[in-house]
């Protein structure tokens, strides 16, 4: 018998890597990055759907972190192993992060799959989820990879937050600048120094060395960066969390010199490869990833959509 339950504890949230693992082997989850999660942006809730004792799939909802606290959508995502779709798991997944938006005062869910998976696109749409968001995803192997060493223009130079951990001030005030310019679903700017430190600087898996700092040679200022993230669950993969340069230093190289940077320290630290997403309306962006010989990769696609099944005194609000 199928039966959606809260996970709770230490070995359901091993269940749910277990079952990230084999549904996205390459980006999967991992029980510290669910523990941040949970301990950072409290209020959200996992589930597992077990069938006659069986662990076979996953869904939870939470805070959208990269968006204020009053953004209308909880952050949804399921998972169900392969040999167990088609029989309700992913329904009843859905049904129970749908309560607990619900609970939260939200209308909407939204979450992300990838356009090589046609079966988890159709079940959304047909439950009334609509695009959102598309990325351009990239990939650069760095397995003999041989660029030429990062160099900043000229009245910049590279340091990393490992070298200057005294400027992340700087930092989070380029990111005050450069964030809501960033095409995509939402804005994205944190609103204060605190909220960016926890987000996109004191995490585990993000490496003070592989956050590349520009700082302009005259003045002191931090005028660009662009940090790693870790893949959770997958040591010898990165992605490109954030690359972000000051308005009055773009056009100049500085957002290239700045991903050369961390490239290189993926490479000195035995990474595999690392892997980046762009709106596709992010032109500028995407350029300099296909001068960096990135090679493409399926689309991300983001979906919104209405809680489900629906409920009397749902509002009625388009994704």
């Amino acid at each position: 018998m199928l039966e959606v339950r809260p996970a709770t504890s230490d070995e359901d949230l091993g269940h749910i890597a277990r079952i990230s693992q084999a549904v996205s082997p390459d980006s999967p989850v991992n029980v510290d990055e669910m523990k941040w999660s949970d301990a950072k942006y409290p209020g959200g809730q996992r589930f597992l759907a077990w069938l006659d004792g069986e662990a076979i799939g996953s869904g939870g909802a939470g805070r959208v972190y990269m968006f204020p606290p009053d953004f209308p959508a909880l952050w949804g995502n399921i998972s169900v192993l392969p040999d167990h779709r088609r029989n309700g798991a992913g329904s009843a997944l859905l049904a129970r992060m749908s309560d607990v938006a619900r609970e939260a005062g939200k209308t909407q869910l939204m979450g992300r799959t990838t356009s090589d998976r046609p079966a988890a696109i159709a079940f959304l749409q047909h439950r009334g989820f609509t695009e959102s968001e598309r990325m351009k995803v990239v990939r650069l192997p760095l397995a003999g990879l041989s660029l030429p060493p990062a160099s900043a223009p000229e009245g910049a130079v590279i340091s990393s937050l490992e070298e200057r951990p005294e400027l992340v001030p700087g930092v989070y005030e380029v990111a005050r600048l450069a964030l809501p310019d960033i095409p995509g679903d939402a804005p994205m700017a944190p609103d204060t120094l605190e909220e960016f430190r926890v987000r996109d600087v004191d995490r585990k898996n993000i490496p003070p060395g592989g956050f590349a700092i520009a700082i302009d040679k005259g003045t002191g200022e931090v005028v660009g960066y662009a940090n790693l993230m870790v893949v959770p669950g997958n040591a010898r993969l990165a992605w490109h969390h954030m690359t972000a340069v000051a308005p009055a230093w773009r056009g100049r190289g500085l957002a290239t010199a700045l991903k050369r940077a961390t490239i290189e320290w993926a490479a000195v630290n035995g990474l595999d490869a690392v892997e980046g997403a762009n709106d596709i309306d992010n032109a500028a962006m995407r350029a300099v990833n296909a001068r960096l010989g990135y090679q493409p990769m399926a689309d991300e696609v983001g979906f919104r959509g209405p809680l489900w099944p629906p409920r009397p005194g749902d509002e009625a609000e388009a994704p």
